[in-house]
């Protein structure tokens, strides 16, 4: 009898170890998506973020080619 309650208390505090184990490798929890103003392409007309167009003469183009073309 006492050998099954000194198995059962090994058995509860292996338990106990690994839970508290696992509580400390979560993942950081994620940041939100900051807000980014939008632009329209001047030649045509396609809204995109800020940080994708491309700009040129003060102006904001969706690619190459069109701050190109302008």
């Amino acid at each position: 009898m006492g050998r099954l309650l000194l198995i059962l208390l090994a058995g509860v505090v292996i338990f106990l170890l690994f839970k508290q184990a696992r509580r400390g490798t979560r993942p950081p929890p994620r940041t939100p998506p900051r807000e980014e103003s939008m632009v329209a392409c001047k030649v045509c007309g396609v809204h995109l973020p800020r940080s994708e167009s491309v700009l040129r003469k003060g102006e904001y183009y969706c690619c190459k080619e069109h701050s190109e073309q302008a």
